[in-house]
C-alpha cells in the first residue's frame, strides 16, 4: 500500500536531497521564510515556484497534462497554460507556508480558517474506531494537522525517509511541534498504522498519487490510473471511518478545510474487490475536492499512463 507525507522522494516533486548541502539549503530557505512577514515570504514563495516552472519545461508540460484531465479535455491551451502557472505559484507559496508554521501560529490561523464539515471528524473521534483522513496533494494541509491537534485529535502521518538523516529528522522535529507526528515509511508501517487506528488514533494519507506503485486501478478524472490502496484496505481491517477531506488556501490568504462524510466501508466480498470498490468511491471524491481549487493541486509527475507516455515521448525528443 502506498502512504505518504510531504516532503517526499524525487518520484514526487523534483529531486529528492541526498546530500549535507540539501539539509543546509532547506535549513536556510526556511530562516529566511521565516524572517519575513507572512504576505511578503508567500509572494517570495510564489515568484519562487513559478521561476521553477519557467526553467523545468519538461516538468511543466506533464503538469498541463495533469491539469487537462482535471480541467477537462476542451480547455483552451491559453486557460490551461494560465493554470499551470498559478499550480507553480500555489506551490511555492505553499513551501513558504509550511516552512513558516511554528506551534504559537495557532492563533494567527483561528483568525483565518473555516472548516466545513467538522462535525464528521468529531463523530469519527468520539467513536473511538479511528480515523483515516484521506487527502489529496492541495493547499497546505499541515495547517489542518496543527488545528486537529489543538482540538483533542493529534494525527499521524507517514513520510519516506530522506537523505542525509538530519534532515529527515529536522522534519520530523517540525512536525511533531505542530502537534503532527510523523512515521518513516517502512515494510512495517501498516502494523504500525493498524495499532494506531485499533486505539483510536487518526492518520493522514495523502491518498491521490501512487508512488510506490502498487496501488489499485482506477477511474480518475476520465481514466484509468492507480490511487494508493492504503486507506481502504486499512478502513476495512479496522473499522475505522474513512473521510476524504482537504485543506485549501483561500482568498485573503486564508486556509478552509473540508472533511466530506464518511465514506460507507463494509466488506461484501474478497478483500481485494472490496478495496477496489472503496478506492473508486474515494477517487470521485478526491476528484470533487482538487476540483474546487486545480491551481492549487501539487501533484509534479506524471498520474496516468497517458501523460507518462507523454512524458517519454517528449524525452526522447530532447
Amino acid at each position: 500500500m502506498a502512504v505518504e507525507g510531504r516532503p517526499s522522494r524525487a518520484s514526487e516533486h523534483g529531486a529528492a536531497p541526498t546530500d549535507r548541502g540539501a539539509y543546509a539549503r532547506y535549513r536556510l530557505g526556511a530562516a529566511l521564510f521565516r524572517a519575513l512577514p507572512r504576505p511578503a515570504a508567500l509572494v517570495l514563495g510564489g515568484n519562487l515556484g513559478l521561476l521553477a516552472g519557467m526553467l523545468d519545461r519538461a516538468q511543466r508540460g506533464v503538469v498541463a497534462d495533469n491539469l487537462a484531465h482535471v480541467l477537462g479535455k476542451d480547455i483552451s491551451p491559453a486557460k490551461l497554460a494560465h493554470t499551470v502557472r498559478r499550480a507553480y505559484v500555489a506551490y511555492g507559496r505553499y513551501w513558504a507556508e509550511a516552512a513558516r508554521l511554528r506551534p504559537g501560529d495557532l492563533e494567527m490561523f483561528e483568525r483565518s480558517w473555516s472548516i466545513e464539515g467538522s462535525e464528521h471528524l468529531f463523530q469519527a473521534a468520539k467513536e473511538q474506531k479511528g480515523v483515516i483522513l484521506a487527502l489529496p496533494h492541495v493547499g497546505t494541509w499541515e495547517v489542518g494537522g496543527m488545528w486537529s491537534a489543538s482540538v483533542g485529535v493529534p494525527l499521524t502521518a507517514v513520510a519516506e525517509r530522506l537523505q542525509p538523516e538530519a534532515l529527515f529528522d529536522w522534519f520530523v522535529a517540525g512536525r511533531r511541534a505542530l502537534g503532527i507526528e510523523v512515521l518513516a515509511l517502512n515494510p512495517h508501517i501498516a502494523t504500525e498504522l493498524t495499532t494506531i487506528l485499533r486505539a483510536g488514533g487518526a492518520v493522514a494519507l495523502l491518498s491521490d498519487r501512487d508512488v510506490a506503485g502498487d496501488g489499485l486501478e482506477v477511474e480518475f478524472f476520465g481514466e484509468r490510473t492507480r490511487l494508493p490502496a492504503g486507506p481502504a484496505v486499512l478502513a476495512l481491517r479496522t473499522g475505522a471511518a474513512l473521510l476524504p477531506c482537504a485543506v485549501l488556501e483561500a482568498p485573503g490568504r486564508r486556509h478552509r478545510a473540508i472533511v466530506c462524510p464518511p465514506l460507507v466501508v463494509e466488506r461484501r466480498g474478497r478483500l481485494r474487490e472490496d478495496a477496489e470498490r472503496i478506492t473508486q468511491a474515494l477517487a470521485h471524491e478526491l476528484e470533487a475536492l482538487i476540483r474546487r481549487h486545480p491551481e492549487q493541486w501539487h501533484v509534479f509527475q506524471p498520474n496516468w499512463p497517458s501523460v507518462q507516455s507523454a512524458a517519454d515521448r517528449r524525452a526522447k525528443r530532447r
